[in-house]
């Protein structure tokens, strides 16, 4: 093998690639296992992830910085129309189009839109199939065919973002399409996302989660102080959980304020785990008419 060989097969590569799908297909947890390190929230309810989350796959000849983004849906409302934007908009400055499909339950409607914005853009477009590790593996290859039916995909890759099925296989497909590049992040950085958003999303998480009915739609949160105690080695956070009517606050705070402790243990127990230090968390409800609809609160809410 002469020297141009030897170089070309060590060429390192690196890339953007936006992590796509319909709602509830199971991105964020796929993001999360890529980077085995939990940076983007998740919960069963459909539309969780409200923002575009940044996490980077570090290999040996290579880096892939993913962009977890939100659900694509039918929007119909002021917040939902600015979080299909979000997700839209990421497609034109990326080098790999990751979409995420539901083996297990698929949202035809959802898809279709999602397919139909493909179909515009000029870029290698990767299915990785979410959920084989419930679905009936005899039905699974005419899943992929009919999948395959709709695009035409670079790759199809059937993983189980879950129990990690497939996730070495998938990271090894889109190794091999990245453009050969320098690395765009130092070895030690997983996100660009600062503590105080991973802060926020930990506790809307919690929210998702614990809370039913239209609460965690109706939810947003802020932080309003965030402030490293050196001294006393801890983090000490003030949060604001804002909602949209007053029948929505007794809810969320519960019966002698046990739904808003609970909310609050787990999401410090969360965030602790995130940043490696003790945090002290305290957090206030705090009622804004229709936040949703208002473009005012929606930017002040980073949405």
């Amino acid at each position: 093998m002469n020297n141009a060989e030897s170089e070309e097969k060590t060429e390192f590569k690196s890339g953007y690639v936006a992590i796509a799908g319909a709602p509830n297909a199971g991105k964020s947890t796929l993001l999360n296992k890529l980077l085995g390190f939990k940076i983007s929230i998740t919960s069963k309810k459909p539309q969780t992830t409200r923002n575009k989350i940044l996490g980077v796959v570090h290999r040996p000849l290579s880096q892939l910085v993913f962009i977890d983004t939100p659900g694509i849906f039918k929007a119909n409302n002021a917040l939902n129309i600015k979080i299909v934007d979000a997700a839209l908009s990421t497609f034109g400055d990326v080098d790999i189009i990751l979409i995420v499909g539901d083996a297990a339950n698929p949202d035809s409607k959802s898809e279709s839109i999602l397919i139909k914005n493909m179909e515009s853009i000029n870029k290698p477009v990767v299915l990785a199939l979410n959920k084989i590790d419930i679905v009936d593996k005899s039905k699974l290859l005419e899943i992929i065919i009919q999948w395959e039916k709709r695009f035409d995909f670079k790759a199809v890759v059937p993983v189980s973002a879950k129990s990690a099925e497939g996730v070495e296989d998938l990271l090894c497909v889109l190794e091999n399409i990245l453009p050969p590049g320098p690395a765009f992040f130092p070895e030690d950085m997983l996100t660009d996302v600062p503590e105080r958003f991973v802060a926020a999303e930990m506790i809307r998480e919690k929210i998702f989660r614990l809370t039913g009915q239209e609460i965690p739609y109706a939810s947003a949160v802020t932080i309003d102080s965030f402030t490293d105690k050196k001294n006393k080695g801890l983090v000490a956070i003030e949060a604001t959980i804002h909602i949209e009517r007053d029948s929505q606050k007794g809810i969320i705070i519960g019966k002698n304020g046990s739904k808003l402790k609970q909310i609050g243990i787990e999401a410090r127990q969360e965030i602790e785990q995130l940043i490696g230090k003790k945090v002290f968390l305290q957090l206030f409800v705090k009622v804004d008419k229709d936040w949703s609809k208002n473009d005012r609160t929606l930017k002040q809410f980073l949405y």
